[in-house]
């Protein structure tokens, strides 16, 4: 390697520390004591390091190893913030960690009124779903009752049995024709014609804060089940087991929380081939101005999908990305970003960690509505954690309707 090679590979080294020092920075507690900083680790939730700032030491194995500023040094020089004053002196001040002040008048009302005002909003969701033709048998239960009733369950928190007075209290304030019972709410969540269905009513229910959304970021986590796959591993001499998960594949709005996309598969899916479809159908409902993810989505054909919707796709670049051109034919966008990423970091990162929002979104929905799903089989485990993501978003636009004076419309011509 030539010396002009080994140069330009030590700076895109020290890029990269200085990002993740960044990272720290934004994301972990890093203190003051005596004369040295501590930094925690980002692998270790026991680990910890000391800087010495005057000298720009670090107790790393990395700074050992190679003598050089580690991400922990750059750490504490982007919380150290360094002023110079005319005569010479310099101030140290800390950087005090973002805050944002809570209206709690309004979340009070939200929280206090969330029960009433969910169950209108969710059969007005319903009330759009179609009785699908039938042309012989015995007459089924309305479709629109079945979502409802599974949907209240699942709000409720409650095994089947346990909501079916829920599903009953409803029948009396008119918001149900018919209450099914809850083998007949089960064996409908066995079928697969009812996850379109689940997929429409949570990307409708977003619709109505398509004038506050504009930025959006994508994720996917995975929804825990009860089953288990088993096998016999010869290796071992042992029966070995792994839990099954729901992945869900959504895109999130940054501002309110509201999930304007999403998949869900029984099984392990790849998040990067998922983004085109998510950001094509947020883009249907919503004027999409950037789009954030991380590394796990970082292609040319993924920042292209982006870019076609009229977006700034702020997607990590890997380890060892350059942007030198090849034959792809999105060089220049990517070419474009790359160096974006490159020479205007700060920028890019404060863009670029607006995905945080998407964590926050899959804690929120796994918090008040369970980490894991109740059904046996396959389907009804998809069904079952789609209607988790109904109900989020049902309860984000009631949020919403205290805090932005938003009254929720659906389906809605022009939508």
């Amino acid at each position: 390697m030539s010396e002009i090679d080994i140069t330009a590979s030590e700076s895109n080294e020290d890029d990269g520390r200085r990002m993740r020092g960044l990272e720290i920075a934004e994301r972990l507690r890093v203190r003051l004591d005596g004369d040295l900083w501590i930094v925690p680790s980002q692998t270790s939730a026991t680990a910890s390091y000391s800087v010495n700032p005057e000298d720009g030491s670090c107790s790393c194995p990395d700074f050992e190893s190679r003598g050089l500023r580690c991400k922990h040094v750059w750490a504490v020089e982007f919380v150290r913030q360094r002023e110079t004053a005319p005569d010479g002196t310099v101030t140290e001040t800390e950087t005090v960690r973002v805050t944002y002040s809570q209206s709690w008048s309004v979340y009070n009302k939200a929280q206090t009124h969330e029960h009433e005002r969910f169950l209108p909003l969710l059969r007005a969701l319903c009330d759009g779903i179609e009785q699908p033709i039938q042309v012989a048998g015995r007459p089924r239960l309305p479709l629109s009752d079945v979502v409802f009733a599974l949907a209240v369950k699942t709000y409720s928190g409650l095994s089947a049995r346990r909501a079916s007075s829920f599903v009953r209290d409803a029948l009396a304030d008119g918001l149900l024709d018919a209450a099914p019972s809850y083998n007949t709410a089960l064996r409908y969540l066995e079928d697969g014609a009812l996850t379109p269905i689940l997929v429409g009513l949570i990307e409708e229910a977003a619709k109505p804060l398509a004038c506050v959304e504009a930025q959006f970021a994508v994720d996917s986590t995975g929804i825990g089940t009860t089953t288990y796959r088993r096998w016999y591993d010869h290796k071992w001499g042992r029966e070995m087991s792994k839990q099954r998960w729901v992945k869900v594949h959504a895109m999130v709005g940054t501002t309110t929380n509201i999930v304007t996309a999403i998949k869900a598969t029984p099984d392990e899916s790849a998040d990067a081939k998922q983004l085109p479809e998510l950001v094509a159908r947020t883009a249907e409902s919503f004027d999409v101005q950037e789009v954030s993810g991380d590394k796990a989505y970082s292609s040319h054909a993924n920042l292209a999908a982006v870019h076609r919707v009229g977006a700034v796709p702020f997607l990590m670049f890997k380890k060892g990305s350059t942007g030198g051109l090849t034959h792809h034919k999105y060089d220049d966008l990517w070419t474009k970003m790359w160096f974006y990423f490159q020479y205007r970091r700060e920028d890019f990162l404060d863009h670029y960690h607006r995905r945080s929002n998407v964590e926050t979104t899959f804690s929120m929905v796994k918090a008040k509505f369970g980490g894991s799903v109740r059904a046996k089989t396959p389907t009804a485990q998809v069904n079952e954690a789609l209607l988790k993501f109904l109900c989020h978003n049902i309860v984000v636009l009631v949020q919403s309707v205290y805090e932005l004076g938003i009254e929720p419309e659906f389906f809605k011509s022009g939508h």
